[in-house]
């Protein structure tokens, strides 16, 4: 979106004098310092504003500077208002026009509100505009190595709570967390070292992110949220990134009824393997694998599934990034296990595809509930029926209250396949409790 530059912020520097110089206007440098010197000297707090920061505020880059900042501009530049400046912040006049009550309303409230007290006000006032707040979370004018751990250190806590509770409940705190982010990169300075980590640490998270979105069930919004991770991951020059976000893109791309670009995806991580560990290469070709049996390629598959094995078999989990740690012998086992039931239900006998999910101990609930229930559903359509209904009612306990679109549509599944025994009470109750928990369509 182009941005409007702030000519009152400019036309204000441009009247004031210079300390230096009183017949030159304040340069942006000395702007900054003063304003740096200010917030110390009144709030002990430290700022690093420089000329590019104030050139980002003339430019309309930033339109709403933090607080402290805001303050010091106004004493600098004399004036008493920040709309003096040029400054405006759009984010609360947009949720002013949200939660905003016409006039007979607003007076009814505050009668309401006086006849019962603070409770009566809380009542009748939309539960969202109690938290409305009129101050953005400010960004910070220099990022430091701090910072980037910061980030890393966010990542993990998302990561961890999409495993536990599935996408659905970490959505909006994530995505508010990487747009906060994106702003970071455009209005934030930072030393050209940092450059590489910073994006790369934004990339990671806002890959984390794509796929919890994924997980909620918007794809639209997961396929922008990956474009950004690998922007990120390129401006870095970050290879071993690169392959995880476009890995995750293969998986999305296959879940959205595009297995032919999921492989190609797949085939474009894998374009620099002496780049890559052993690990990730070993997770691209079962994203591979994925791709090739849901086109019915499956003397493919098979190929595919024993180069991942032969490579995670020389995996070095020291030599691997941190973002790869969740990917251990479990994980493998769950990821190639379910591709070869996917085989195995195209007629392959299913005893290898049983034995590598049955040896998944998955102790986070989302993929220890999708194991769980691909091997309920292999079960079903080749094995005992009433087996399956054991699986698959621990499928369901696994699933509990998470909100995973992914684990939800492996239930479905697994519902579709045991109609075939539905004159059975023991498979009919499977289903129904199926049913009733994530429905038999898929949204």
């Amino acid at each position: 979106m182009e941005k409007t530059p702030n000519d009152k912020f400019r036309e204000a520097r441009h009247r004031t004098a210079s300390s230096a110089n009183p017949k030159e206007c304040l340069s942006r440098r000395e702007l900054a310092d003063q304003a740096n010197a200010w917030i110390w000297e009144r709030h002990h707090t430290k700022r690093e504003l420089d000329g590019s920061y104030i050139g980002k505020l003339e430019q309309g880059v930033i339109r709403w500077p933090n607080t402290l900042c805001r303050e010091a501009f106004r004493v600098i530049l004399g004036v008493s208002k920040d709309s003096e400046l040029g400054f405006v912040n759009a984010r609360a006049r947009y949720y002013r026009a949200v939660v905003k009550l016409d006039d007979v309303k607003r007076r009814k409230l505050f009668e309401n509100a006086t006849a019962l007290g603070v409770s009566g006000l809380v009542l009748r006032t939309p539960m969202a505009a109690l938290l409305e707040t009129s101050e953005p979370t400010p960004i910070p004018a220099r990022v430091g190595a701090s910072d980037i751990e910061h980030i890393r250190s966010a990542k993990q806590v998302f990561l961890s709570w999409s495993f536990t509770y599935g996408g659905g409940l970490v959505r909006d705190a994530v995505m508010a967390h990487v747009r906060w982010l994106a702003r970071v990169l455009d209005e934030s300075t930072y030393p050209d070292q940092l450059r590489p980590k910073l994006f790369s640490a934004v990339g990671d998270l806002a890959d984390t992110a794509g796929f919890i979105v994924l997980d909620a069930g918007a794809d639209e919004e997961a396929r922008r949220v990956f474009s950004f991770a690998l922007g990120c991951a390129e401006q870095a020059e970050d290879w071993l990134l690169r392959a995880e976000v476009l890995s995750d893109m293969t998986g999305h791309a296959i879940r959205t009824g595009r297995p032919d670009e999921g492989l190609t995806l797949a085939e474009l991580a894998l374009v620099r393997p002496d780049r890559l560990t052993a690990t990730v290469l070993a997770k691209l070709h079962t994203d591979r694998a994925f791709a090739l049996v849901t086109m019915r390629r499956v003397q493919e598959t098979l190929r595919a599934i024993g180069t991942a094995d032969e490579h995670f078999a020389h995996s070095t989990p020291d030599n691997d990034p941190p973002f790869m740690a969740y990917y251990n012998a479990d994980v493998h086992a769950g990821y190639t296990g379910r591709r070869l039931a996917d085989l195995a239900i195209l007629g392959r006998d299913p005893g290898e595809a049983t034995d590598r999910l049955t040896a998944a101990a998955i102790t986070y609930a989302r993929p220890r509930a999708m194991c769980l229930a691909k091997l309920a559903s292999l079960t079903m359509a080749t094995g005992d029926p009433l087996q399956a209904v054991a699986i698959g009612h621990e499928a369901l306990e696994a699933v509990g209250s998470i909100h995973s679109r992914l684990a939800a549509d492996e239930l479905r599944d697994l519902y579709r396949y045991a109609a075939a025994h539905q004159q059975l009470e023991e498979v009919e109750h499977l289903r129904q409790r199926i049913a009733t928990l994530v429905g038999t369509e898929n949204p």
